[in-house]
C-alpha cells in the first residue's frame, strides 16, 4: 500500500482528509520542530497519523476516532504501512478519552462545531513547549465568505468556526498563528 492508495480511497468515499498543502505543512512542522509525542483528535482513516508517523520512527501517536467503520479502516491502514508500533489507535469519543500523557504536538482535525471544547479538554496533555495546531480553519473558503452557503446547518457550522477562531486570538495563555495553506491551519503556542 502507498499514500495515494489512501488519498483515492478518501476521495472515492468522500471522507474528509487534509489537502496537499495543508499534509505538507503539517509534516514539515514535525520536522523541522522535532516533534515526537503527537495526540490527534479525529483519525478517520489514519491518512493524517501515518503521514506523521512517517517523518520518524521515533514518533508515538494517540489517535482517536469514534466511528466505528472508519475505525476498522484506520487500523487496516496503519497495518498496512507496519506503523503499529508507533500509532495507538482508540474507537471512542474524544470526549470520554481520557490520559495522562503529555504531548509536543495536539492535532485536532474532528468535530468543527466542538473545537473549543476539544482545545480545553486536551490542553492540560500538552507540553510547556508544546503547541496545538487545529485544521479547518478556512472551510473551504466559507468562513471569509459565509455568504457562498445557503445552507443552515453549514452556516451555523461557519459561526462556530469563526468562534472558535475568535477565541483562539483572545486566549491569553497562548499565541496563535493563522497559516492559509491547505484548509487553514491554526498554530497555538503555549506562552510560558
Amino acid at each position: 500500500m502507498v499514500i495515494k492508495d489512501l488519498e483515492d480511497y478518501a476521495k472515492e468515499y468522500n471522507i474528509p482528509i487534509m489537502l496537499p498543502d495543508g499534509i505538507e505543512f503539517l509534516v514539515n512542522y514535525i520536522k523541522d520542530n522535532n516533534i515526537k509525542n503527537i495526540l490527534e483528535i479525529g483519525s478517520a482513516i489514519g491518512y493524517s497519523a501515518i503521514r506523521m508517523a512517517l517523518v520518524d520512527s521515533n514518533i508515538i501517536i494517540d489517535t482517536i476516532e469514534r466511528d466505528q467503520t472508519r475505525y476498522n479502516e484506520a487500523i487496516k491502514n496503519i497495518k498496512a504501512f507496519d506503523l503499529d508500533k508507533q500509532i495507538n489507535i482508540y474507537n471512542i469519543d474524544a470526549f470520554d478519552y481520557e490520559t495522562n500523557n503529555q504531548y509536543d504536538l495536539i492535532f485536532i482535525d474532528a468535530a468543527k462545531s466542538q473545537y473549543i471544547k476539544f482545545f480545553e479538554k486536551f490542553s492540560n496533555n500538552l507540553k510547556p513547549e508544546g503547541v496545538i495546531i487545529t485544521d479547518n480553519l478556512s472551510f473551504h473558503g466559507l468562513v471569509d465568505n459565509p455568504e457562498l452557503t445557503h445552507n443552515r446547518n453549514t452556516k451555523q457550522l461557519v459561526k462556530k468556526i469563526k468562534k472558535y477562531i475568535s477565541y483562539l486570538e483572545n486566549n491569553t495563555n497562548y499565541n496563535t498563528e493563522f497559516i492559509k495553506t491547505g484548509d487553514g491551519i491554526a498554530i497555538s503556542k503555549k506562552k510560558n
